[in-house]
């Protein structure tokens, strides 16, 4: 039987344990200026408050790891992702997640950061491979590895596993081992195909059952083009989280997608005598 992985992340003061035998680790995704023009017209202007704020506000609503994306159209996004990962860990000691698809930049946020970092993200393509898994190695990142390939997305939960074990024994030829290595099995949108979140979901009972490895999704995306998406998305991730999801990227602010994640947690067994199910129930009753 598979062994679940623990994967480890660090700050300079704090580590964080992403395991199935733990809590589900929020991580934090309003670090983006992407479909957020308040983000972007903030860091196009060079100014960080909106970036301070939304750190602050996420990890005091539960988020242990926040993802740090600075990708402005027509900016020099190395210098920029480093201004913005300064800025973060100016703020809080929560560990971070650098979320870039430019391998300059990523290598300059991976000098820039304190301590043992999380890179979203490398995939099957041959030239993400050769690009993400070499810096992971030389900086003792872990990283995010997404199911998809020079083919592109596949279609069946069968061919997103095997674009995962590419991933791992690509990354276990550069001495970095499973525990390392955070797959995305891909969420798309409900709104464009009715199966997507079926196929999501079963790759990741069929990643966990054999590599045991953590799980991360954008676990917002299955409700793209969606009404009510708040719902939807408290309701795919709970059903995730019990097929092995470890580490959702996911807004905590978002009241009823934090309950389904603590709700989840309690009802597989990951909190004793409900304890931060009843924490986070006075906290609602306090603010409400």
């Amino acid at each position: 039987m598979i062994r679940n992985l623990t994967t480890l992340i660090s700050s300079a003061t704090q580590t964080v344990e992403i395991s199935r035998e733990q809590p589900t680790v929020i991580i934090g995704e309003r670090i983006n200026p992407t479909g957020r023009k308040n983000v972007l017209a903030a860091l196009q202007a060079g100014n960080f408050d909106v970036v301070r704020q939304d750190a602050l506000d996420q990890v005091a609503a539960g988020a242990l790891v926040l993802d740090v994306n600075a990708g402005v159209p027509g900016m020099d996004e190395p210098v920029l992702l480093q201004k913005v990962l300064q800025t973060v860990m100016d703020v809080t000691d929560v560990p971070l997640c650098i979320d870039t698809a430019n391998p300059t930049a990523l290598e300059a946020a991976l000098k820039t950061y304190q301590g043992k970092t999380l890179i979203n993200s490398t995939n099957g393509e041959e030239k993400s491979l050769n690009a993400v898994l070499p810096l992971a190695r030389e900086y003792g990142a872990a990283v995010i590895g997404l199911c998809i390939d020079d083919n592109g997305i596949p279609a069946t939960p069968e061919a997103r596993l095997a674009v995962a074990a590419k991933i791992i024994e690509r990354a276990g030829q550069l001495g970095i081992p499973p525990a390392d290595v955070v797959i995305d099995p891909l969420t798309l949108t409900l709104g464009a195909d009715s199966q997507a979140a079926q196929v999501t979901l079963k790759t990741i009972e069929l990643v966990v059952k054999e590599f045991g490895v953590n799980i991360t999704a954008g676990a917002s995306n299955v409700s793209f083009g969606m009404p009510d998406r708040k719902y939807l998305n408290a309701a795919f991730i709970a059903m995730a989280i019990h097929a092995g999801l470890t580490c959702p990227i996911t807004n905590p602010l978002v009241t009823e997608v934090k309950t389904a994640v603590l709700a989840a947690d309690l009802a597989m067994g990951r909190d004793d005598y409900g304890m931060r199910w009843i924490t986070a129930y006075r906290q609602r009753q306090k603010e409400g």
